[in-house]
């Protein structure tokens, strides 16, 4: 048996601070782009569900703490959750804390449908910086190009670009990696250059813009598949385009 594919949906937002309100935002998107998708119970001991009857105070009473708990569908023939935790200071460009939200759901075809407005759905409710969507056998490749090993510095596989650990991006808006779906805010687009009329005719055609001048950005029309010699080249030639992202413009 082959494990079914899962999209793996990451934000990078400013660091939760009292309440307010980010964190239902973030939740009722992802409800919003999946039809049918509730998101209304507490993963607890044991990754059983626990009923949330009170969700939004539940939310609003976590987020005045730092926290965004891990919530699901409480369907586990059919999982999807979402939560967030915090990045330290130290592991953060310019010594800035962060929220990451990380997201899990099935690739099958209504994901694949709803999973461009979904991260868009998702960064715009975190005010994210960045973020991205992509397959989870595409998201580990990605992986290998920061992660150091024990020799020292990162391995990529399939001749991918080797990039900088995230505290050493200059800035919170420049995104860590690329993704299958990239979700880039204003901020973050001017910062990379997005878009150039002459260099990113192929990514508008598969773009959009978001209600907040920012940009969801489709790298390949398909699910990213790195055993697919095309969307592999996609991606090694997106990382040539925009030098910025991990930091590798930097000494």
């Amino acid at each position: 048996m082959t494990t079914p594919q899962r999209l793996i949906l990451t934000a990078y937002a400013p660091n939760l601070v009292g309440s307010d309100g980010r964190t239902l935002a973030i939740v009722r998107g992802m409800e919003q782009a999946l039809p049918g998708l509730r998101l209304e119970w507490e993963v607890g001991d044991g990754g059983q569900p626990i009923e949330l009857p009170h969700r939004a105070a539940w939310l609003a009473d976590a987020a005045t703490r730092g926290r965004f708990p891990l919530l699901c569908n409480g369907d586990a023939s059919y999982p999807v959750t979402v939560s967030g935790m915090r990045r330290s200071a130290s592991a953060s460009p310019r010594g800035q804390p962060q929220l990451q939200i990380h997201a899990k759901l099935p690739l099958d075809a209504a994901v694949r449908a709803a999973a461009k407005a979904m991260i868009e759905a998702v960064a715009e409710g975190a005010h994210a910086f960045w973020g991205h969507a992509t397959p989870d056998d595409a998201a580990l490749d990605i992986a290998h190009q920061i992660a150091p090993t024990l020799e020292g510095p990162p391995a990529p596989r399939r001749g991918l670009p080797a990039l900088k650990l995230f505290d050493r991006v200059r800035a919170p808006e420049i995104p860590y990696y690329l993704g299958w779906l990239n979700y880039w805010s204003a901020a973050a687009a001017r910062a990379i250059g997005f878009p150039d009329a002459a260099r990113d005719a192929d990514l508008l055609s598969r773009a959009r813009r978001t209600e907040t001048g920012g940009w969801v950005v489709q790298l390949t029309e398909a699910p990213l598949d790195l055993e697919d010699p095309a969307h592999l080249e996609a991606l090694k030639q997106a990382y040539e385009r925009f030098p910025e992202i991990g930091a590798r413009t930097s000494p």
